[in-house]
C-alpha cells in the first residue's frame, strides 16, 4: 500500500503531491527529491530507501514518478501501477501520448482527479483509460436536474462495467463492418563474436490486437507453440517455438491457458496489447555481418571491408537498414571507397562511418569499403573498438519463427469478420564486434 503519490521535475521540485496514508511526511518526500532526484542519482536503483521510508519510482522524459510507503508492501505492484498511471497520463493528455512537465503543470487538476479514482487509501484500484473516460472528461459538465439524472445512471452502469467479469469491454457495441487487425511485432537483440559466434540472442515480442467486432465475442488464438502443438495432436511433427517467458492482457483467460495452453479471450474495443514474450533459443538472425579491419601502425591508418549480407528470403525486402561501423574518436580523415547499394557517410559527430540502405532484399550482399587515417596520440590508450551495430525493419519476418496457426471467433450473431495478419521485425542491441 502506498503511502503517497508524488510528481518530481529533473530539478527535485514537486508538481504533483497526493498523500493516502499519514505515515510519510512531506518534508520526507522533499528529502528525497533534494538528495535523490536533484542529483540524478534516482537513476541507479528504482527502489531506495531513505530514513526508513522506501522510495520506489521510474522516470519517464523529464518526470520522475514516485510512490512512498513504509511497510513491507508489493514493490512490483507499485512499479506496474506507476508506469500504468503513466499510460493513463498519455491518454488524456493532448497531444496523445506526450508526457512532460509542461503537460503535467498544464493538466494539474486533471491529474489529482484522476488520483483520487485510481488510489483509494493507497491501494490501486481501475486504470483501464476507457473505463475511466467513460466519466472523467476534459470537456464542460451540463447542469440541471434531467443532467443529473442521466449522470447517476451512467455511475451505475459504470460501477457494474467496473466490478464486473468483463470490465474492459461494453455491451452495445455495433460495427457495420467486422474486423481484427493483428500485428506481430519483434525486437531481435544480439550480440556476435568478431569470428561471428552467437555470445547472446533473445527475441522479445508483442502481439498487437486492433478488435473492431460487434457484440461480445469469443475469440481463440493460437501460435505454434511446443506445447500448444504437443497437446493438441502428439503425432504431429510441426516445428513449434518454445517460450521463455509471457505475460497477458487481463482479458486473456489464464485458467483455460494453464490448461491447455489455449489462449481466449473476450477483447477489449479497439488497440490493446495481448500478449509480450520472450524467446532464446533457435533465433533467426536477419542479417549476417563479416567486418574485416586491418590496422597499420606505421602508416596510421585504418582500412574497413564490412559485408552485409540478408539471409532471408529473396521474396522479402528490409527497410531503412542502418550499419553503423565505429571508428577511433582521433581520425583525422575517412576516405570512403565504395558502397555496393545505399549511401556511406562519415559523421564526426557519431564517431563512425553511417551505412544507410533504404530498401534491402533478401538473400543480397553488398560490400562496404573504407580508410581511415588517425592523428597519433601521446598516451598508449588503447582504442577500445566498440561493435558494429545494425538499425532495420524486416516486414512478414519472424526472428523467433512465431507463426499465428488461426483465429477463431465466435459471437450470437454469427458474423463472419475479416482477419488481417502482419509481421514485423526490428532490431534491439543488434551487434557485431570487430
Amino acid at each position: 500500500m502506498a503511502s503517497s503519490v508524488v510528481f518530481v521535475n529533473q530539478k527535485g521540485d514537486i508538481l504533483i503531491y497526493r498523500r493516502f496514508r499519514d505515515d510519510v511526511s512531506r518534508q520526507e518526500v522533499t528529502n528525497f527529491c533534494n538528495c535523490i532526484v536533484a542529483t540524478k542519482a534516482a537513476k541507479e536503483t528504482p527502489i531506495i530507501n531513505l530514513d526508513g521510508v522506501s522510495f520506489i519510482h521510474t522516470t519517464q522524459n523529464d518526470i520522475t514518478l514516485v510512490a512512498t510507503t513504509k511497510g513491507n508492501v508489493n514493490a512490483a505492484m507499485l512499479m506496474q501501477f506507476l508506469y500504468a498511471l503513466v499510460t493513463l497520463c498519455k491518454a488524456y493528455f493532448t497531444p496523445q501520448g506526450e508526457f512532460s512537465e509542461e503537460q503535467v503543470r498544464k493538466n494539474f487538476a486533471l491529474i489529482y482527479e484522476l488520483l483520487d479514482e485510481v488510489m483509494d487509501f493507497g491501494l490501486p484500484q481501475i486504470l483501464d483509460p476507457d473505463l475511466l473516460k467513460m466519466y472523467i472528461t476534459q470537456g464542460g459538465a451540463k447542469t440541471g436536474a434531467g443532467a443529473l439524472q442521466n449522470n447517476i445512471e451512467k455511475l451505475k452502469q459504470i460501477t457494474i462495467q467496473a466490478t464486473g467479469a468483463i470490465s474492459w469491454r461494453a455491451e452495445g457495441i455495433r460495427y457495420k463492418r467486422n474486423e481484427v487487425f493483428i500485428d506481430i511485432i519483434e525486437n531481435v537483440n544480439v550480440l556476435l563474436s568478431v569470428r561471428g559466434t552467437v555470445l547472446k540472442a533473445d527475441v522479445v515480442g508483442q502481439v498487437l490486437v486492433k478488435a473492431q467486432l460487434s457484440g461480445m465475442p469469443e475469440c481463440k488464438f493460437g501460435i505454434n507453440d511446443k506445447l500448444l502443438i504437443k497437446n493438441a495432436d502428439p503425432t504431429k511433427q510441426d516445428r513449434g517455438i518454445q517460450i521463455d517467458d509471457i505475460k497477458f492482457h487481463q482479458c486473456v483467460r489464464l485458467g483455460r491457458f494453464d490448461r491447455d495452453r489455449s489462449i481466449t479471450f473476450i477483447p477489449p474495443d479497439g488497440v490493446f496489447e495481448l500478449m509480450t514474450y520472450r524467446i532464446s533459443e533457435n533465433i533467426n538472425l536477419p542479417f549476417k555481418v563479416v567486418p574485416v579491419v586491418q590496422e597499420y601502425p606505421e602508416l596510421n591508418k585504418l582500412e574497413y571491408s564490412v559485408k552485409l549480407k540478408a539471409i532471408f528470403e529473396r521474396t522479402n525486402f528490409a527497410s531503412n537498414v542502418v550499419c553503423k561501423v565505429p571508428v577511433p574518436p582521433n581520425s583525422a580523415s575517412v576516405k570512403i571507397y565504395s558502397a555496393g547499394a545505399g549511401k556511406a557517410k562519415y559523421e564526426p559527430e557519431q564517431n563512425a562511418i553511417m551505412w544507410r540502405i533504404k530498401k534491402f532484399q533478401g538473400d543480397m550482399e553488398f560490400l562496404m569499403s573504407a580508410e581511415v587515417v588517425i592523428t597519433p596520440l601521446k598516451s598508449d590508450k588503447q582504442w577500445s573498438k566498440p561493435p558494429i551495430s545494425l538499425d532495420f525493419q524486416v516486414p512478414m519476418f519472424t526472428g523467433s519463427g512465431l507463426r499465428v496457426r488461426y483465429l477463431r471467433i465466435q459471437d450470437k450473431s454469427d458474423y463472419k469478420p475479416t482477419k488481417w495478419i502482419r509481421y514485423i521485425t526490428k532490431a534491439g542491441d543488434y551487434n557485431h564486434r570487430i
